[in-house]
């Protein structure tokens, strides 16, 4: 029996079976010892039972390898795990195009609404257009920040001068001589 377990330890993922393969064995071959003193039937169903233990297992870490879920908590709408190698659940994607869909059908049902409702707005002039562009304000910008971290750096700078390399100055021979007050 224990030849059969083996055998279908190697259903599970390499990288599962590289981590627990071994602990698996070992707990299967203490179960096979402590069956090796009751009945024969007994025996063959405590194996028949573990075979299908290992048989689900698999299945359910090969499910959690392709969909990053565990069992039936695939479908349950309350379980979102993560993954090291993803950044975000992978529920992400499907709500994402849940959005879309939803965002397609009420610009569908707006051009609907829009074309049922008869023409009543009068004609508007020719719109004038501004002179706007988007490289000037955004050069704007980049100058404003800028000039904003300049003075954070210098005031940053002028704080650190003035503290850290003042106290760093003070020397233990300076304390002794001031009467034990430091000045700064």
């Amino acid at each position: 029996m224990l030849t059969l377990h083996r055998s279908l330890l190697h259903l599970y993922p390499a990288a599962y079976r590289c981590e627990y393969g071994e602990e698996m064995l070992a707990v299967l071959s203490e179960v096979q010892a402590e069956l090796g003193r009751q009945s024969v039937f007994r025996r063959v169903v405590s194996g028949v039972h573990e075979a299908g233990g290992l048989l689900y297992g698999a299945l359910q870490e090969h499910l959690r390898s392709i969909t990053g879920f565990y069992g039936s908590a695939m479908f349950s709408p309350r379980r979102f795990t993560m993954r090291s190698e993803f950044r975000f659940p992978k529920a992400t994607v499907t709500l994402m195009t849940i959005i879309f869909v939803a965002i397609l059908v009420a610009m569908d049902r707006a051009k609907a609404i829009q074309e049922s409702i008869p023409y009543a707005n009068p004609h508007v002039g020719p719109v004038r257009s501004i002179n706007f562009t988007v490289l000037p304000s955004l050069l704007l910008v980049l100058a404003g920040a800028g000039v904003a971290g300049a003075i954070g750096w210098a005031a940053v700078f002028a704080l650190r001068r003035s503290g850290v390399q003042r106290l760093s100055e003070i020397g233990p021979a300076d304390n002794r001589r001031s009467g034990g007050q430091l000045t700064i």
